[in-house]
């Protein structure tokens, strides 16, 4: 067990926000918690990681366990560079190191066959049995694969953490904490500022962790892939469920059924024996009948009525005339941005059937924003060929809704664009949103995120397109809104071309993945599961289809591999094998010597003792340079 938490009550003011709830965390728990905005998460959190100020209840920590909080603010040293930063987990480990240090000088110092010899040799060996047992041989390399699976590969380590971006103090943040391997540790939404292949990294590397892991996140893939316990923060109450996301949507819709048909039938048996009371307490026969029903109720246990899903937007594309077959050709588009006309990529060449549902994916800077406005034709400095197809009508939802009037209210930016509608029925339009009441005559530019969203889904709605085009559409949605947009755009008949980051969203849409490179595309003709496994067996010199249309359209040379680098590439592989094979002997060795430095006959044999450190010492740099040619070859 690691942590109890038994009847805590929580408040603020008047308002109720934990309600006597009861968890436990175990060993290697994996718990998701989650809940809408406001539902009381964070409070959650900060109880769980400061055991404290409660209004009632206990919170019961087991001895020994340290708890690992990230928060969304990151708490770095800003004058610290990144490697320093990172080093500093180890501070306690690297005084073991110079006390072993210091020991081997005055070991040497002093003769073998005096007392003093005797209890340094024995005191070396204690501490330098509880440097290996902590790692402290492995701490440079544990450092430089999780800076490296962390996505810092190509930062200088010497970088001041005051100048980096705030995504990356926040990747740099969690890579801190992953090196402190706390007994609990606490994430808030980690997949936050994090590519899919940081992502995939962070994932196998909690799939290993020993302690247990308790993370707030609206990736609904994450979750899938992490979890085996979902913790609900809803109503002042933390309902648990077994399983991970997906589970958890069936077992709540099974706990609600389940509640409210209990409930339906304890109202109708009070009903029935308010009923028959009413009718009997009168009566000398059944007077006592009836008074005993009366005491029956009032030591009934009544049931409180099941709390519904929270309401969401009611999402419905329409489109009053379908396209032609072919919607949209693209034929060598080099994407370019600012004054400069900085490349992104290209050239790209693709084309898009009807009813197709197409996401654009790749690294950040790649341009997939950027393609989007291109196809719609708003932005100039690209060239290259882009032709719609017959009947086909464009909708567009751009990610920071900046084609908004932040001058206007709600209801007037909704109402200009479709002057011939009645007020009840852009107003109508609106309440599908969520966005009812005086709220409709706020102005864009002070109503939040979410609200903006929404507005801008109100006007693709109205606006009956059979082709929509997304920039990042579920952002600003809660979960149960991000699933009513999926159900509406599953069944939605038209043309889908979408970006998103959001992996579940990516799996569930899709008919097909567009990757953009710098020098081309790759198309996958499936959702994100089947990107990864084709992705990922993909071996160098196996051409996919897009490749090969565009090698015989623009001749044997561009970007695709030749001859001579497969031939280096296939060096690169081999070179790595040979590197952790060698890697492997070395830490094999190290061994072997740390367990002869600590044993009692050491102890006894100063020249033996010498040659042993001073080997241990060689290996340890050869392990260093294995893992630095490593690191360099996995990078590259």
């Amino acid at each position: 067990m690691v942590l109890t938490i038994k009847d805590v009550t929580k408040s603020f003011g008047e308002r109720v926000i934990l309600n006597e709830i009861n968890l436990t965390i175990e060993d290697r728990d994996r718990i998701g918690l989650i809940g809408v905005n406001g539902a009381g998460k964070t409070t959650l959190l900060n109880l769980i990681a400061e055991h404290t100020d409660f209004d009632s209840g206990d919170i019961f920590l087991e001895k020994g366990i340290q708890i690992g909080y990230l928060r969304q603010n990151t708490g770095l040293d800003r004058e610290n560079t990144i490697y320093a930063e990172m080093l500093s987990v180890f501070s306690s480990l690297r005084e073991v190191e110079a006390q072993l240090r210091d020991l081997e000088h005055r070991i040497a110092a002093c003769g073998h066959e005096t007392e003093e010899y005797q209890k340094l040799t024995e005191e070396y060996g204690r501490l330098s049995a509880y440097f290996e047992a902590k790692d402290g041989y492995q701490i440079d390399v544990k450092i430089k694969t999780v800076l490296t699976g962390m996505g810092f590969a190509d930062k200088a380590y010497s970088t001041n953490i005051a100048t980096l971006s705030g995504g990356e103090k926040t990747r740099l943040a969690l890579a801190k904490l992953l090196l402190e391997e706390p007994g609990l540790l606490i994430l808030d939404e980690p997949t936050n500022h994090l590519d899919f292949q940081t992502l995939l990294w962070l994932e196998d590397y909690l799939s290993e962790y020993k302690g247990a892991l308790l993370v707030v996140s609206h990736d609904r893939y994450f979750l899938d892939k992490m979890v085996g316990k979902i913790w609900e923060v809803s109503h002042s109450r933390v309902y648990t469920y077994q399983g991970n996301y997906t589970k958890y949507k069936q077992l709540k819709a099974e706990r609600i059924a389940r509640e409210k048909k209990e409930y339906e039938q304890q109202q109708n048996k009070i009903a029935s024996m308010l009923e028959y009371a009413e009718k009997n307490i009168a009566r000398a026969s059944t007077s006592n009948s009836a008074k005993s029903r009366l005491h029956q109720l009032e030591n009934m246990e009544i049931l409180e009525a099941p709390q519904e899903y929270d309401k969401t937007p009611n999402f419905s594309f329409t489109f009053d005339r379908a396209s032609g077959r072919d919607v949209l050709f693209a034929d060598d588009l080099v994407l370019r941005v600012g004054r400069e006309q900085k490349k992104l990529c290209g050239p790209l060449s693709f084309e898009i059937k009807r009813g197709e549902k197409i996401a654009l994916i790749g690294r950040n800077g790649i341009g997939k924003s950027t393609m989007l406005k291109t196809l719609l034709g708003l932005n100039p400095q690209s060239i290259g060929e882009v032709t719609w197809g017959k009947g086909v009508t464009t909708s567009f939802y751009e990610q920071e809704n900046q084609n908004l009037n932040f001058e206007n209210t709600v209801l007037e930016e909704l109402w200009e664009r479709f002057p011939n509608l009645p007020e009840f029925k852009v107003r109508s339009i609106l309440g599908q949103m969520l966005i009812t009441g005086e709220n409709v005559y706020k102005k864009i530019n002070v109503i939040s995120g979410g609200e903006r969203a929404r507005l801008s889904f109100a006007i693709m709605v109205s606006e009956h397109s059979n082709t929509l085009l997304f920039d990042e559409p579920t952002n600003h949605l809660d979960l149960a809104s991000k699933e009513a947009l999926e159900k509406a755009l599953r069944e939605f008949e038209g043309t889908l071309i979408f970006v998103s980051h959001d992996r579940y969203f990516l799996n569930t849409i899709p008919t097909k993945i567009i990757d953009m490179t710098e020098q081309g595309i790759q198309i996958y003709d499936g959702g994100f599961d089947y990107y990864l496994e084709k992705s990922k067996l993909r071996q160098p010199g196996q051409e996919s289809r897009q490749e090969t249309l565009l090698a015989e359209k623009k001749g044997a040379q561009g970007y695709y591999r030749s001859k001579q680098q497969r031939a280096l590439e296939a060096k690169r592989r081999n070179r790595i094998a040979q590197l952790e094979k060698e890697m492997a002997e070395y830490e094999e060795e190290a061994t072997e010597l740390e367990q002869g430095i600590a044993s009692p006959e050491a102890a006894s044999d100063y020249e033996r003792l010498a040659q042993m450190c001073a080997r241990l010492e060689e290996v340890k740099a050869k392990a260093d340079e294995c893992m630095e040619e490593w690191l360099t070859l996995q990078e590259d």
